[in-house]
């Protein structure tokens, strides 16, 4: 009885990691998000500790990739028409983030315009990431 337990348990979560692998292969697949996720995490995250540097010298860079990526063609799973409103709406924001960078706003301006940029994109990877798990169960 041990034994079987025991062998249940690798079983489950042998097929847990093999789904969240899988689901993060598809995700990779997706040039243009991971492009987008490079240039997000190298402005974000700096911010976080007090440093706009990074988004003042890249928020160009930014509408580029959010342009790119809302015109890329998404991986089979990705194509909703709710993804790509999201992505619309992601690219106006990153304008929206290079107009304030552009007139000199203040350090306080940016932390809020990227916190929502931020928070855009993880909305739209959570869209990703629940559209893998119901291609998964069909």
């Amino acid at each position: 009885m041990k034994n079987f337990l025991a062998f249940s348990l690798a079983f489950i979560t042998t097929l847990f990691f093999s789904f969240s692998a899988t689901a993060q292969k598809k995700a990779d697949n997706w040039p243009a998000k991971t492009a987008f996720h490079q240039i997000m995490a190298t402005t974000f995250h700096p911010s976080e500790d007090g440093n706009f540097e990074p988004i003042r010298k890249g928020s160009g860079e930014m509408v580029a990739k959010a342009k790119a990526w809302m015109e890329s063609t998404p991986p089979a799973a990705f194509k909703k028409p709710e993804i790509k409103v999201k992505l619309k709406q992601l690219y106006a924001e990153s304008m929206a983030l290079d107009k304030l960078v552009k007139s000199k706003a203040s350090d306080e301006q940016l932390k809020g315009t990227l916190s929502k940029l931020h928070d855009r994109f993880h909305e739209i990877i959570g869209m990703c990431t629940k559209e893998e798990k119901e291609e998964a169960r069909h």
